[in-house]
């Protein structure tokens, strides 16, 4: 049977790559429809999947601090999701969604650190390399470029949400998965209904646009790994090796899209890779 802290580790790097495809997914919704739109949509695939998982396992109703740490993930989600969404709309993938998420990792990962103490050094060793990886892969040749600039800010309003988002699902119970994922993403369906009225936008068709729907499954999907990763190895590695969802994303970028991925970001991917094999040790 595989050590608690390796379960831990596989279902990270199991949400990072169901996030980075979630992610590129959101990001080619929403060029056809604003982000709310697909905020909505993909929130509400997700309700659907989780409410089926939910019935399922039989899970019972959580308790109050967990509904409470999960509505707060609730309302970071829904910020970081709408953020990302639409920066990854306006392009330059291989540089917002690093950038978003080595925002997003620094507020759990500090959390973590702070409450855990220190792990062991080898594993140090590979948060500085995950932590500078994640930056080269940021980078690109576009920084002057106005859109590009805008993209930046709302990647790190992104990042700023999920942080949230990783850390407050984090202090839930343990023992429950699908219920508070569930709460979490009803409030950010709610967030978004909201959205949508103030920006006096209509509520989208169920089939107006399924790569949303694809997304909300995806998205959900990477949460429901990750909170199983915070029940089984410490908070600050599940945050860091979660946040490597922008490799997929780029790699998808590069094929899908045939968007530039200049030297530097490929580096920052390798050193990516080798900051797994370290954190793991």
């Amino acid at each position: 049977m595989l050590p608690t802290d390796i379960i831990g580790i596989l279902f990270a790097i199991t949400s990072a790559a169901v996030w980075g495809s979630g992610d590129f997914s959101g990001g080619q919704a929403a060029r056809k429809s604003n982000q709310y739109q697909v905020l909505m949509l993909a929130a509400l695939s997700g309700v659907v999947v989780l409410v089926i998982c939910v019935f399922i396992r039989g899970e019972g109703i959580p308790s109050g601090r967990s509904i409470f740490w999960s509505a707060m993930a609730g309302l970071a989600g829904a910020l970081g999701m709408a953020a990302l969404y639409r920066a990854l709309s306006m392009g330059h993938t291989a540089s917002v969604a690093p950038t978003s998420a080595i925002t997003c990792a620094a507020i759990p990962v500090l959390f973590g650190l702070i409450s855990a103490g220190l792990p062991k050094t080898i594993q140090l060793i590979g948060f500085v390399l995950a932590f500078l990886g994640i930056w080269l892969v940021s980078r690109s040749p576009d920084a002057t470029d106005k859109s590009f600039q805008e993209g930046m800010i709302l990647s790190f309003l992104s990042g700023i949400g999920f942080g949230g988002f990783f850390l407050f699902i984090s202090l839930v119970d343990k023992g429950q998965v699908f219920a508070p994922v569930l709460i979490a993403r009803t409030i950010t369906l709610g967030i978004s209904l909201i959205m949508l009225r103030i920006n006096h936008l209509p509520i989208p068709g169920l089939t107006s646009n399924p790569v949303a729907i694809i997304a909300g499954v995806l998205d959900t999907g990477g949460n429901i790994f990750y909170l199983l990763a915070t029940q089984y190895t410490r908070l600050d590695i599940a945050a860091l090796l979660s946040s490597f969802y922008p490799v997929g994303t780029v790699i998808l970028a590069s094929i899908i899209l045939k968007e530039k991925v200049s030297l530097a970001q490929w580096a920052g991917i390798i050193l990516c890779l080798l900051a797994l094999t370290l954190i793991t040790l």
